[in-house]
């Protein structure tokens, strides 16, 4: 144990906090990257001052820093700036008194009420201390250690300093900003549906996840949304989930949102208290009834697109992989006339829905993108239990090498207690020049590669799909 440390720890932090932060601003990205703006009034005198803010981030960029008098910027000159970030530590302090004296209280007897002090050189920290004591060597010995005075160079906190150039003396305004990593918040949503899927409620909630090393207290707190291009050096010198069921609204919004560059803003209508080490959850989003649709989509093959190449002529098991999973998806669209229609942050989607006895059950999550307003969401819950699908290639034909036939059935089997609606999705990779030449039903050509049916099925029943597809090569 270290002694006199307090006595220490105080005199350091008498001679680098100078000065408070008046004003708190800070500004959180996706990336875990944060910018802090603080105003401080601090005293100067006329000629070179040494400025130190010790409540600082300990994940700082400090090639990002800068200093701005706002009472007289014409007369105030930053010199130099410096981030002194050499914590102290017992390994660090004893290191400082390698080949000096130290004191070691030694303490014995049943109740360790009889002390020995012991007064000799440091000679090493390797594997334990080594003390020499006159003309005797101890070998890692225990106790109390006593430091006259704390090495120069060490610190109790990550510090920030400036050596500043004023004209006169007076009482100064300063802006610091700075960018810090360690802090990120990401949208975390809360969606309930209702008993028959129609409509849903949905709530929004923004998670701030802080590790910076610093606490922003009374902060005026902003959001960024967007993917925020930021380089990376080749080296760098600075190195419980929470279910949340919401049905009803907060009385009044507690974030205003807009555009800003081409990204959007959140900006926080009060301040709020950021500690370090913290995870923080506010509500910034809150809608009720709506309109939802629930999606059965059967993608039978659902094989990645890889791009055209020669064996897609020849190999007749050329993309007729298949599955009897029918995905079960949830959409609704991002607009005013839904209860919406303010840009959705990327973020996590829960979707939960009521029991018979009201209790919410969870059923499904996803991720989306950055969705601004007007815009479909579509979430990916699971795969359905009583609808399978079966996907065959029931014929193939080649011209040589300029064409190929080939036909697929597709069989839907509903074990549902009422019809439902499946959309069957197909894929065509085998080449860019294709047509349908045959087929049980109607498709919607939804892009150069890929067809789309709708297929509606009685419950308890089934339903098939067949097309042609004939390929050529120019």
């Amino acid at each position: 144990m270290l002694q006199n440390f307090s006595k220490l720890f105080m005199c350091l932090f008498i001679i680098c906090t100078i000065c408070f932060a008046v004003s708190t601003e800070l500004t959180i990205y996706n990336d875990n990257t944060g910018l802090v703006r603080e105003q401080r009034d601090i005293e100067l005198i006329k000629g070179q001052n040494e400025v130190k803010f010790t409540d600082v981030a300990a994940q700082i960029d400090a090639t990002s820093v800068h200093f701005k008098s706002i009472t007289d910027p014409a007369g105030t000159t930053v010199l130099e700036q410096n981030f002194e970030y050499d914590l102290i530590s017992r390994d660090k302090l004893l290191s400082k008194y390698i080949d000096k004296e130290i004191e070691l209280v030694r303490r014995f007897g049943v109740s360790g009420d009889k002390t020995e002090i012991l007064k000799g050189t440091l000679l090493s920290l390797q594997g334990g201390m080594t003390l020499k004591v006159g003309d005797k060597i101890y070998s890692n010995p225990s106790g109390e250690i006593i430091l006259d005075k704390l090495p120069e160079g060490l610190i109790t906190k990550p510090t920030l300093s400036w050596l500043v150039d004023c004209d006169k003396s007076s009482e100064n305004t300063i802006e610091v900003g700075y960018l810090t990593s360690g802090i990120k918040w990401n949208a975390d949503y809360i969606v309930v549906a209702d008993t028959n899927d129609k409509n849903i409620d949905l709530n929004g909630w923004v998670t701030i996840d802080n590790k910076s090393g610093a606490t922003y207290k009374d902060a005026k707190l902003k959001l960024i949304a967007g993917d925020i291009h930021r380089v990376s050096p080749p080296s760098t010198a600075y190195q419980g989930e929470r279910e949340l069921f919401v049905k009803t609204a907060a009385t009044t919004a507690q974030f205003q949102e807009k555009s800003f560059f081409e990204y959007h803003m959140y900006t926080l209508q009060r301040k709020a208290t950021i500690q370090n080490n913290e995870t923080k959850q506010i509500e910034f989003v809150s809608a009720s009834q709506v309109p939802a649709k629930k999606l059965f989509i059967y993608a039978g093959a659902r094989m990645p697109f890889y791009g055209y190449n020669e064996y897609s002529r020849a190999d007749r098991n050329y993309g007729v992989e298949t599955n009897k999973d029918v995905f079960v998806m949830l959409e609704f669209n991002n607009s005013k006339e839904n209860n919406l229609g303010i840009p959705l942050p990327k973020g996590r989607m829960r979707v939960y829905k009521a029991d018979t006895d009201q209790s919410l059950e969870f059923i499904g999550e996803d991720w989306i993108d950055h969705t601004p307003k007007d815009e479909l969401v579509r979430i990916y819950l699971g795969n359905a239990f009583d609808i399978v699908g079966e996907r065959v290639q029931t014929d193939f034909k080649m011209d040589g090498f300029a064409s190929v036939t080939e036909s697929y059935k597709i069989t839907l089997r509903n074990h549902k207690e009422e019809p439902v609606n499946v959309k069957v999705v197909e894929h065509l990779y085998r080449w860019s020049n294709w047509k349908i030449t045959a087929k049980s039903q109607n498709y919607d050509k939804t892009d150069s590669r890929t067809i789309e049916f709708s297929v509606p099925i009685d419950k308890n029943g089934e339903a098939v799909v067949t097309y042609t597809v004939e390929y050529w090569w120019e």
